[in-house]
């Protein structure tokens, strides 16, 4: 398993997630970004892909200038409407920090994992479909195993491993934003965690 996985199901697995997201937060996060987007990815009718809608679900009560949550279980981001998602964000926001959050099929002994890296997402790549690319950083979960029928996996998939994946990422994030950005911290600085 990779070193940078996060097993959901293993004791402290919100510390590890939490102190995960700050190492990749304190080397991306900088001065010349005017807000914090946590765009999250997914859709509410399949089981495997709600992951993202859940994370914007628990998020989404945030209340601060600089930290916007777009996409929970009323309002998902998905492939239908993502597009056009990143042009408001492109039209609404000067310099943007996005952090995305999507589910992902991989492996079987990585199941139950979290990833957090720099760079963005590939939403759709795990039932071949092509969308734009998105965020400065990814928190992705593997929910599943991908390879073979992606839709039925997806829709197969265990909705108490997903709402575990959920519960860690939006406790870690909250964590953090309260954190850095809702104690009243100036994002004019570059983030010290």
């Amino acid at each position: 398993m990779n070193s940078n996985y996060i097993d959901v199901n293993k004791p402290y697995a919100v510390f590890a997630f939490t102190k995960r997201l700050e190492e990749v937060l304190s080397k991306s996060l900088h001065d010349n970004h005017s807000e914090i987007i946590v765009l999250c990815v997914g859709t509410d009718r399949s089981t495997g892909d709600c992951l993202g809608p859940l994370v914007g679900h628990k998020l989404k009560y945030i209340r601060s200038a600089s930290v916007q949550v777009l996409g929970t279980l009323d309002e998902p981001v998905h492939a239908k409407n993502l597009k056009i998602v990143l042009d408001k964000i492109q039209a609404d926001y000067e310099r943007p920090f996005i952090i995305s959050i999507d589910a992902c099929l991989g492996k079987a002994e990585n199941i139950g994992c979290i990833s957090v890296g720099e760079g963005p997402i590939k939403p759709g790549a795990g039932v071949n479909k092509r969308l734009p690319e998105v965020g400065d950083i990814h928190i992705m979960g593997i929910v599943n195993i991908g390879g073979f029928m992606e839709y039925l996996i997806l829709q197969n998939t265990r909705l108490s491993l997903v709402m575990r994946m959920a519960d860690i990422i939006s406790a870690g994030l909250y964590h953090i934003l309260s954190k850095v950005f809702l104690s009243g911290s100036n994002i004019e600085k570059p983030i010290k965690i």
